[in-house]
C-alpha cells in the first residue's frame, strides 16, 4: 500500500490539512464552495446549527447545519490553480488516513456545488439571471496535468470547439468536460439556465477584456458568441468551473457550478452591486443540496 510523503501531502502540527486548516471529521460530505471569503458568513447565516468557523488566507470554513443537512460551506479565492487546492485538500480530507498516509479502502463520495458570479454571453442569459453549468470549458489547462483526464473529457467538443473558434493561442488547448449529470438535475430541476461555461485563466486579457495590452486574438469573443454545437451555445465566462468539474469527475465526486449573472458581455453592461441578486441563489442551493 502506497504511503503518501509528508511533502506531497502536508499536515499541520494540529492534524488539520495545510491549506484549508480543516481536520476530516470537521468537513461533511454535503459542500458549498463560494469564491469571495466575505460570502462564507452570508451562506452560514441561514444555517440552523454551526460547529466552527475556521480562516486560512483565502479559505474560511463553517460547517453546520440547516434544516437536518449537515453542509460545509468554503470559500476557494479566485482561478482554477485555488480549485486545484481545494479539491485535493477537500478528497484528502475525506479519502486519505492522515495517521497512516494512506488511501482509504471505503471511498467516501463528495457533493459540492459552487455558487459564483459570472459575465454572461447570450441574450438569454441577462443580468440577474442563473445559469448551470452543464458543460465546461476550460481555458486552464489544470486537468492536463493529471493521468486519465481523456476519459473525463469531450474530446469531440473540443475539436469542434478549436475550429470554430479558428483557436490561436499556441500550446493552450481548451478542453471539455460535463458536470455531474444527477447532481445537475438535482439543483436545476426546471427553473435555471442549463449552459456551456467557459473558465478562463484570468479576468482580463482571457476573457477578451482590452485595457492597455493588445490582445492575440480581438476576435475571440465574437466567435464564442456564434458558436453552436448541435444548437448549444456558450452561455457564460467565469473562472473556475472547469477544473471543478474536472478533478471531481476524476476524482469521483459529484460536483457543478451555478452563477449568478453580473455582466453583460456583448451589451457591455455590468452591475457592480450585485450581492443582493445572489440571495435568491444561494436559498435555492440550500434547499436543493
Amino acid at each position: 500500500m502506497r504511503i503518501i510523503q509528508p511533502s506531497e501531502l502536508i499536515i499541520n502540527e494540529d492534524g488539520s490539512i495545510f491549506h484549508l486548516h480543516l481536520k476530516p471529521e470537521q468537513l461533511s460530505d454535503k459542500i458549498i464552495l463560494v469564491g469571495d471569503p466575505g460570502r462564507v458568513p452570508t451562506v452560514a447565516s441561514y444555517f440552523d446549527t454551526t460547529e466552527f468557523d475556521i480562516s486560512s488566507r483565502e479559505f474560511r470554513s463553517i460547517t453546520g447545519t440547516y434544516k437536518g443537512k449537515r453542509l460545509t460551506v468554503l470559500s476557494h479565492g479566485i482561478g482554477s490553480d485555488n480549485i486545484d487546492i481545494v479539491l485535493n485538500e477537500l478528497d484528502a480530507l475525506a479519502n486519505v488516513d492522515f495517521n497512516t498516509r494512506t488511501v482509504k479502502s471505503d471511498f467516501k463520495q463528495l457533493t459540492l456545488v459552487r455558487i459564483g458570479t459570472s459575465g454572461g454571453l447570450q441574450p438569454f442569459t441577462p443580468i440577474g439571471s442563473y445559469v448551470v453549468a452543464e458543460k465546461s470549458i476550460g481555458f486552464d489547462g489544470v486537468i492536463y496535468f493529471y493521468a486519465n483526464n481523456e476519459d473525463i473529457r469531450d474530446v469531440d467538443f473540443e475539436a469542434e470547439l478549436l475550429k470554430q473558434l479558428n483557436w490561436q493561442m499556441a500550446g493552450l488547448w481548451p478542453y471539455a468536460v460535463n458536470a455531474d449529470a444527477s447532481l445537475v438535475e438535482q439543483i436545476a430541476k426546471d427553473d435555471l439556465i442549463r449552459g456551456i461555461t467557459i473558465a478562463t485563466n484570468g479576468f482580463y486579457g482571457p476573457q477578451g477584456r482590452e485595457v492597455r495590452l493588445a490582445l492575440t486574438d480581438p476576435t475571440l469573443n465574437q466567435k464564442i458568441e456564434a458558436f453552436d454545437y448541435k444548437g448549444s451555445k456558450i452561455t457564460n465566462y467565469e473562472m473556475e468551473s472547469s477544473a471543478l468539474a474536472a478533478l471531481s469527475a476524476l476524482m469521483g465526486h459529484r460536483a457543478m457550478t451555478v452563477c449568478c449573472i453580473i455582466a453583460g458581455r456583448v451589451n457591455k453592461e455590468m452591475n457592480t452591486s450585485y450581492k443582493g441578486s445572489l440571495t435568491e441563489l444561494i436559498e435555492t442551493v440550500l434547499e436543493r443540496i
